[in-house]
């Protein structure tokens, strides 16, 4: 009984306020609501009993776009049908911090190593675009307190029109962010929509936009535990690893390059 209160429900749906169940709470529902009357101590026996432990939940994203499938399917139609002088990239943005994301390393049993931080943590956002044929990314930086905003995503975009003068058209294949949205964006496109096509991915759906892989390998390699104490030091560290790795080697299990006739 105990175990399927934990894994099935919520205090809430016993009018509590609270969003986590506590042996104090399971005890009140289980005599309020069960007439059963134990002690705290034995609410914890018959949770260990039943294999249920206290420990972290893993995030998940929330309910998927219900227009997903189609979304992805105009997606995989756009680039199996582009021309040869029209090209699509799949756009986001990263961000990477002074205080280092913590990840798991190798450390001697019983001694637990120390990653030294700055203090203050500062944060500075790169906008980037993989090119869908060739899988050479074109980043642009941006400045310092700026975050994910408007001004960032045009500039990626003039960036993108200065890189990619050979073709008649860019498709850029980004996510729904509100910097990818706004007024200020959709004037833009009323001067460059000509040259600069956007087209947006499934909601709540990171796993449709291949760029996401970079990100995941630029944190997972080499700013998990990293130990620089300055964010230009960290960003020399970055565009290395990024000019090193140049054209990046994507899982394509989402879309498919076009085979050859």
């Amino acid at each position: 009984m105990v175990a399927a209160l934990v894994v099935q429900s919520s205090p809430r749906d016993f009018g509590f306020l609270r969003s986590r169940w506590s042996c104090q709470v399971m005890v009140q529902v289980l005599l309020e609501t069960y007439e059963l009357r134990v002690i705290q101590k034995t609410v914890r026996r018959w949770l260990q009993k039943e294999q249920i432990v206290w420990r972290r939940p893993r995030p998940v994203v929330g309910p998927s776009d219900p227009q997903k499938e189609a979304k992805r399917q105009a997606l995989h139609q756009l680039l199996a049908r582009l021309p040869a002088n029209e090209i699509a990239v799949f756009q986001d943005e990263v961000d990477v911090n002074t205080n280092p994301k913590i990840g798991a390393m190798w450390m001697r049993r019983g001694q637990q190593a120390t990653v030294v931080t700055s203090g203050t943590n500062e944060k500075r956002y790169l906008a980037g675009s993989l090119n869908w044929r060739t899988s050479a990314l074109i980043l642009t930086e941006g400045l310092s307190q700026e975050g994910r905003t408007t001004a960032l995503f045009l500039r990626h975009l003039d960036d993108l029109r200065r890189h990619l003068l050979c073709y008649r058209t860019i498709h850029v294949i980004c996510d729904n962010a509100r910097s990818h949205k706004s007024q200020a964006v959709q004037k833009y496109l009323k001067r460059w929509g000509h040259r600069i096509v956007l087209h947006y991915l499934p909601t709540s759906a990171p796993e449709t936009n291949p760029i996401e892989r970079i990100w995941w390998h630029l944190h997972e390699e080499l700013t998990r535990c990293h130990r620089c104490q300055s964010m230009e030091d960290l960003l020399d560290l970055v565009f290395a690893w990024l000019q090193k790795r140049t054209p990046f080697v994507v899982e394509r299990e989402v879309y498919a390059l076009p085979q050859a006739a």
